[in-house]
């Protein structure tokens, strides 16, 4: 558990702590939590033998409802694995493996146009999700999907140009950390320096992802969800901080102050006359 590059054991400790003490924001956020895993405990999953997606400016509806499979089962896992490891109660943690075996035991591949991308964004969780109830065989079976399927989506898209690649290296950084396999670090981080300020604007827009219009401020965040993820992994895995990086006065910083700041205000984004600020949807958000 302390090897965990999502959530670390120091990380796990601090927030028991701030629980225990009934804190805020944490002690909320941790009732909460318990309350979505209960919702979950007798949800059945939705694993798809081929997750197929087709793109969402072709076929937005079916793109949705395709897609939901995995994102509600993905977040499932997730967050009844971190309710077990905050709260030791069984039930949770047998729940959290009951998802993740699911989809290694019954999904063979993706498909279609974002089947790739949508396996890597929304599968991320299961990553996330590292369970110790698992038994071997169960583990191993896990191990499997992931070097098949997960890793080869997000190891597919990562030399993109957008927010692709964003989630591409944030999903392969996560399955790395899972098998170990320290040269795919490496390749993350080379590719996250090699064009992080080509991403980034001077102003700290992202010219990848403000060209989409009047939903540039939602695809802004769209790019920084991984790219920030996938920097906290580094961290955690080598010690590296490359929330650090600067050049010219441009830094990831600069580009989450800028999103922050027209997400506050969108009337004022020059991109678009009637931007979409997002959809401040629970999860991934």
């Amino acid at each position: 558990a302390g090897n965990h590059s999502m959530h670390p054991l120091k990380q796990i400790d601090y927030v028991l702590k701030q629980v225990k003490a009934q804190q805020e924001p944490y002690y909320s956020a941790y009732q909460q939590l318990i309350h979505d895993a209960d919702s979950i405990l007798k949800v059945p999953h939705h694993a798809l033998v081929d997750f197929a997606v087709p793109g969402f400016y072709d076929k937005p509806e079916e793109h949705r409802a395709n897609s939901l499979a995995l994102q509600r089962d993905a977040y499932a896992a997730y967050c009844s694995a971190l309710a077990y490891t905050l709260s030791g109660q069984q039930e949770y943690g047998e729940k959290a493996c009951y998802f993740l075996n699911a989809w290694a035991s019954t999904n063979e591949k993706y498909s279609e146009h974002d089947g790739v991308l949508v396996m890597t964004y929304s599968g991320s969780a299961f990553l996330m999700a590292d369970d110790p109830l698992w038994s071997n065989k169960e583990k191993k079976d896990f191990r499997k999907w992931v070097k098949r399927i997960y890793q080869h989506a997000a190891n597919t898209i990562r030399v993109h140009q957008n927010n692709w690649a964003d989630w591409g290296r944030f999903g392969s950084l996560l399955a790395a950390s899972f098998l170990n396999e320290k040269k795919e670090v490496a390749e993350n981080v080379r590719l996250i320096k090699s064009d992080l300020f080509h991403k980034i604007a001077t102003d700290g827009s992202m010219p990848e992802e403000t060209r989409r219009g009047g939903n540039g401020i939602w695809y802004t965040y769209f790019s920084l969800a991984p790219m920030t993820g996938a920097c906290w992994l580094v961290y955690n895995l080598t010690g590296e901080n490359l929330f650090a990086l600067e050049q010219d006065g441009t830094s990831i910083k600069k580009a989450l102050d800028y999103m922050a700041y027209y997400n506050k205000h969108p009337k004022e984004w020059k991109w678009d006359k009637n931007p979409n600020p997002g959809k401040n949807e629970v999860w991934p958000e």
